[in-house]
């Protein structure tokens, strides 16, 4: 039996008080590249720094990330406030 490792979709906070929602196999990294300016072109300009790791979720395949990266990311600005409350994320500041 072959163990899988986890996946997780994260929600940032720009500077510039956009959301920014991606997945990876591990968060810690894949903030930092994200703080290097070496991470999606999204996050990449100067405006957008510092950036805020607002929340994040595990899931036992990527396919299961994906998806719910995908369904955060077709939500209204505030669907997206709400489901960051839902979970426990209270204001939205740097």
């Amino acid at each position: 039996m072959t163990e899988s490792k986890p996946y997780f979709m994260y929600v940032l906070l720009c500077a510039d008080k956009t959301f920014y929602c991606g997945f990876t196999d591990d968060v810690q990294r894949r903030l930092a590249t994200h703080e290097a300016g070496k991470g999606a072109k999204y996050t990449r300009p100067a405006k957008r720094h510092p950036l805020k790791l607002l929340y994040q979720a595990e899931f036992a395949t990527k396919q299961a990330a994906l998806q719910a990266e995908y369904q955060f990311k077709h939500l209204r600005r505030d669907q997206k406030e709400k489901f960051l409350r839902e979970h426990g994320v209270n204001g939205f500041t740097i």
